[in-house]
């Protein structure tokens, strides 16, 4: 990680979460379970899916090995698979990922990553939302001048303010909620997306193999990215919500106004006597990055005939980005939030 991404944005949690060790152990899981569901429909034998769920927990993985694969193949599946069928006796080896192809490994995967990730982020807002509810407790009956088109326009409170904040968040918060229980969904449709490669049994295998990952069940969505984009849109969306949070703060804190004081802004090294609202200029750029980002990602909504390499790396470029950028905020607005006070004005 850069020095900048490091020192403005850090967030460990999430990275452990996003990171490719993280998806690599998602797509091990993924063709472990779809083993052992593949066995219990009947399709391939029991004694197969036992072998291949216990050599796949203790698979060590060469890293440089699958990039080299990755850089061949453009997917890093191929390589994955030799390796994985490298630990299995012979009777074994072509049981494994038997039916699929790599967009139900890889897709699976991820939605695996998303659903460790939005329970945090949720918590995240949370955290959020109840800050916001502390400082309308301690801080809300204050009189302050409201701005429209950054004017001064008539008094209201800073309670009023704050609502503004605060519904925005608990509008994100639903949204997510209702975005995550569409598209975090099972991914298994074999080479052409009609599971025809599971001999009749695609369906049932399917619906066992989202209980064992704890996904919903669906059909197969190999050219149908509808569900991803409409959540990394709810992503976007609370960068986009805190990035008018930072703004409306940065706007706040100006000294001809006065109207909030972050303690301990950043220093300047010209002018000593300055507090810069880092953080809050911080929300600003992430959310416009996402913005961008979203942009891009729904591109891959553009995907031709049964599958896109174009598209589908396009989401590999993007959505990982606009997930951290939200988990990033989140982190970013609660310290701002905690640091911040409101002097009493004088709207007269």
């Amino acid at each position: 990680m850069s020095l900048l991404n490091a020192a403005l944005f850090a967030d460990p949690e999430l990275d452990d979460l996003l990171d490719d060790n993280a998806h690599l152990a998602a797509i091990v899981h993924f063709e472990a379970m779809l083993a052992s569901a593949s066995a219990t429909e009947g399709l391939i034998p029991s004694a197969a899916a036992h072998e291949i769920s216990e050599r796949l927990g203790q698979v060590q993985l060469d890293t440089a090995a699958l990039g080299a694969g990755l850089a061949k193949d453009g997917v890093v599946v191929p390589a994955l698979i030799g390796a994985l069928r490298q630990t299995l006796s012979e009777a074994s080896r072509p049981y494994l990922h038997h039916g699929a192809t790599s967009q139900d490994a890889i897709d699976t995967a991820w939605m695996l990553q998303l659903a460790q990730i939005v329970p945090l982020l949720q918590q995240r807002l949370g955290h959020v939302d109840s800050t916001l509810d502390g400082l309308t407790v301690q801080f809300g009956g204050q009189k302050l001048m409201a701005h429209t088109r950054m004017q001064a326009a008539l008094p209201f409170t800073l309670a009023d303010k704050l609502s503004t904040w605060q519904r925005a968040i608990e509008e994100c918060t639903t949204g997510l909620t209702f975005a995550a229980e569409r598209a975090l969904a099972v991914q298994l449709g074999g080479p052409v997306g009609n599971r025809a490669s599971f001999e009749g049994k695609g369906d049932a295998i399917a619906t066992r193999l989202a209980a064992l990952l704890g996904l919903r069940a669906a059909p197969a969505w190999h050219g149908n990215r509808v569900a991803l984009c409409r959540l990394a849109a709810e992503l976007a969306g609370i960068s986009g919500v805190l990035g008018k949070l930072g703004v409306d703060i940065t706007l706040m804190t100006q000294s001809e106004l006065g109207q909030a004081v972050i303690s301990g802004g950043g220093g300047s090294s010209a002018m000593a006597h300055k507090n810069n609202p880092v953080e809050a200029e911080l929300l600003v750029t992430l959310a416009r990055q996402s913005a961008g980002s979203l942009g891009t990602l729904f591109q891959a909504l553009v995907h031709e005939n049964e599958r896109s390499g174009a598209a589908w790396t396009l989401e590999w470029l993007t959505l990982p980005t606009v997930v951290r950028n939200a988990g990033s905020g989140l982190l970013m607005a609660q310290r701002l939030l905690q640091r911040l006070s409101f002097p009493p004005q004088d709207t007269a």
